[in-house]
């Protein structure tokens, strides 16, 4: 057996090399599509309103043109390197592994249960002493899409990462003002299994929507009569992380009852790669001098 295994186990780590070289060249053409975009789009522009053809792009419409009729739907807007990462998402739900950091404590085992329930479909493994590349390696031989990952300090939960697989990107944030469901005021509402809807509120830049496509293809697509809401809300770059169930009491009566966790969130890296990567692209990095009130909202 331990011949297949570790034939097995080379060839899913040829297929995910050759996997990050496809998507690392398919980034490198991202400025030349990207080019070309426009070029074709200021030729539909033309065409459509009957002006005459910019001069710059006359020596090349006859190719442009060619191409623009061949495109449909789906190929004639612009792609980019999230559409490689997140191609997939919706069609199949995601499976997440949650784990910790080494040695952890009590409290945090407790989060990391509480992080296992909050999101479906998720899977709750033990840390141990499995080196962080062990740990991708295993995750995306098990097929799972992400990779979430809590972390503390003197037993109080202060980081989240969340891996997506196969590609990445990786996402650190970090945490404060966690609350677990036994130490919320008046107790915790029963947690539900059903699939949760997502509120994304406040993230109005690239950067914020990037962010906010990461987080909710954490979670899978809901039916349209569940009452169970997750709710990231951004102020200020800081994330509000909310849990509910609801439950309609007459014709204009909604009432609210959080089920918990609660935590706050604020985002310092995105790396283009997964965790183990360590000279992966940074996509942003929160720097020092951007906690300056004229610079500070880039969610």
């Amino acid at each position: 057996m331990a011949p297949t295994s570790s034939t097995a186990q080379a060839a899913s780590h040829r297929r995910q090399a050759r996997l990050r070289r496809e998507y690392l060249y398919r980034k490198s053409l991202a400025s030349n599509d990207s080019h070309a975009y426009e070029q074709k789009r200021r030729i539909r522009e033309a065409l459509s309103s009957g002006k005459a053809l910019p001069t710059e792009l006359r020596a090349s419409y006859d190719k442009l043109k060619s191409e623009i009729d061949h495109e449909d739907s789906k190929t004639e807007v612009a792609t980019s390197h999230v559409d490689d990462e997140y191609g997939d998402a919706g069609w199949s739900d995601p499976r997440v592994c949650v784990t910790t950091s080494r040695a952890p404590s009590s409290r945090l085992k407790q989060f990391a249960k509480e992080m296992k329930l909050l999101i479906p479909n998720s899977t709750r493994i033990n840390r141990g002493s499995h080196r962080v590349d062990e740990l991708v390696d295993v995750c995306k031989t098990s097929d799972f899409t992400d990779l979430v990952v809590v972390q503390e300090t003197r037993g109080e939960p202060d980081g989240l990462i969340v891996c997506h697989l196969p590609l990445g990107p990786t996402a650190y944030f970090t945490l404060n003002g966690a609350v677990l469901r036994h130490d919320l005021e008046g107790g915790a509402a029963p947690m539900s299994e059903a699939y949760p809807h997502i509120i994304l509120n406040q993230f109005q830049s690239e950067l914020g929507k990037r962010v906010g496509n990461i987080l909710k293809c954490l979670f899978p697509i809901p039916k349209p009569d569940t009452k169970r809401v997750v709710t990231f809300s951004n102020d200020d770059d800081h994330i509000s992380f909310r849990h509910h169930v609801y439950n309609k009491e007459g014709k204009d009566k909604v009432t609210l009852y959080e089920v918990g966790p609660r935590f706050e969130m604020r985002l310092y890296q995105i790396k283009l790669g997964t965790l183990e990567m360590k000279d992966a692209e940074n996509e942003y990095v929160l720097r020092p001098y951007m906690n300056t009130a004229s610079k500070r909202k880039a969610l």
